[in-house]
């Protein structure tokens, strides 16, 4: 690769905006999207590249004073499938290597948005299906159930195969107000359980728990603007799919004791909850057209996460069992994607997300605070259980990094003063006396003497010059005898 002053600062402060805007699609937290950033134009020989990262709004800044240039773009609601994910990650690898040009780079993440699903509608639609049935052994205690959510699952699978961003946006209260009609309409004839924990399964794919997750970690390391906008983006959504539900309620007209929670009568036996898990991260490799590779890390992923969480609903309780779960996680899957073969780790994380369920109790709260009159307890102990898997998360990535490189030091508050203004400090008398030192004595001596020697020989140099000037000048005439 050729040395970074050869490197078009345009064309990288593209490559570098398309980068962060690929990586806002693959729901990355602005911090690792900024340190990404970094890595990527230093590796191109930018040390002079000052990057702002926000959930929609994009600024890469290249050089400084003067010569610098800022470069800024409004990031799409764009979000990336899980084979995107993979081979967006592929190519940051590369580009913080400087393994490809910018100009390449550009071509390869235009190549990365266009690209189709690995699997026909048929199969995606089928692995909808699948995760959704998977997450309702989980939640629902009947097997009944689980076939329900089977078919709403398919359903709701073979609706989100239109791509429309008008259809997007209303979309998710279509899907939760079809859904619970279906529930609904159902429940008084069919042992399902509970019926809201029902609803979760089919809709798990709309809840934000990724994102609320993302805005508390944002939160606690400082990233107060994104994570700020991301908890209110996730509040809004839990807001919209509750209000789905209770609209089919009101029209059903179903009691207000139908939306709290209800024990289970008969309990699965404890290896449904395994047979759960699996068929989860099959519809996940399904649905999201994963690539085969990363099958068996996602899998493992999502054992450690679910083992921890029952660890810690064995010790500590449900409230902050994913805490345990969250701990767990986070080293294995940032050990997999440091791995030559391994899996990047937002495709790991996100399926890890969705099974710890921080989306899923938020939705139960806010459904049962609006629905009933003792919700709100229950709704704060969702957000509690929010940000004890975020705060699992920070804390397993903290321990990883610990362990892998080393503790670093707080930054200090610094801020560089332009060249042009800076002025030299003179170092201590003390300090000129020692050879070797900045404006030492003795080199100062040497350097005057060599400027006297300099200047002397230019002096001769010049004389000289001049006397051979002046014998070329004289007339032939003078030169010849008479």
């Amino acid at each position: 690769m050729a040395d970074g002053d050869a490197v078009d600062r345009d064309i990288l402060r593209s490559f570098l905006l398309g980068l962060a805007e690929g990586m806002n699609a693959a729901a990355e937290s602005v911090d690792v999207i900024h340190s990404t950033l970094v890595r990527v134009s230093r590796a191109y020989g930018r040390e002079d590249t000052d990057v702002v990262v926000l959930p929609t709004v994009i600024l890469v800044q290249t050089g400084g004073g003067k010569e610098g240039h800022v470069a800024v773009r409004s990031a799409i609601n764009a979000s990336f499938r899980f084979d995107q994910i993979a081979e967006l990650y592929t190519l940051i690898a590369t580009a913080e290597r400087a393994g490809i040009s910018p100009l390449d780079g550009i071509h390869r993440l235009n190549e990365i948005g266009a690209m189709k699903p690995r699997r026909g509608w048929f199969v995606r639609t089928l692995g909808h299906a699948i995760l959704v049935t998977g997450l309702a052994l989980l939640l629902t205690p009947t097997w009944q159930g689980a076939l329900i959510a089977f078919g709403l699952g398919a359903f709701v699978g073979l609706a989100k195969l239109v791509r429309s961003p008008t259809l997007q946006l209303v979309f998710p209260v279509f899907a939760a107000f079809a859904c619970a009609l279906a529930v609904f309409l159902i429940a008084p004839y069919v042992e399902i359980g509970d019926p809201i924990r029902l609803l979760i399964a089919p809709l798990a794919t709309f809840l934000p728990g990724g994102v609320l997750t993302t805005a508390v970690a944002e939160l606690a390391v400082g990233q107060m603007l994104s994570g700020a906008s991301r908890l209110v983006f996730g509040l809004v959504q839990l807001a919209l799919l509750a209000f789905g539900i209770l609209a089919a309620g009101t029209v059903v007209g179903v009691a207000s004791s139908s939306y709290a929670a209800l024990d289970a009568s008969a309990p699965f036996p404890w290896w449904v909850a395994l047979l759960g898990v699996l068929l989860f991260a099959i519809g996940n490799y399904l649905h999201f057209s994963a690539p085969r590779r990363t099958f068996g890390w996602v899998l493992l992923v999502l054992v450690v996460a679910y083992a921890g969480q029952a660890v810690g609903t064995a010790l500590v309780g449900s409230t902050v069992s994913g805490f345990v779960g969250a701990l767990a996680m986070t080293p294995v899957v940032l050990w997999i994607a440091s791995l030559p073969h391994g899996a990047p780790s937002q495709l790991t994380f996100l399926p890890g997300f969705w099974l710890l369920v921080p989306g899923a109790a938020g939705l139960v709260g806010l459904t049962e605070a609006v629905g009933t009159a003792q919700g709100v307890e229950d709704f704060a102990t969702a957000l509690t259980a929010v940000m004890s898997i975020a705060l699992g998360v920070l804390i397993g990535t903290a321990l990883y990094r610990v362990v892998h490189h080393g503790a670093e030091e707080l930054a200090d508050f610094h801020i560089d003063v332009p060249a042009a203004l800076t002025e030299e400090k003179e170092p201590p008398f003390w300090a000129r006396l020692v050879p070797g030192t900045p404006r030492s004595l003795w080199g100062e001596r040497r350097r005057r003497g060599r400027e006297v020697r300099d200047d002397k020989r230019t002096r001769d140099d010049s004389e000289r010059t001049s006397d051979e000037e002046a014998e070329d000048s004289t007339p032939s005439s003078q030169a010849g005898g008479p």
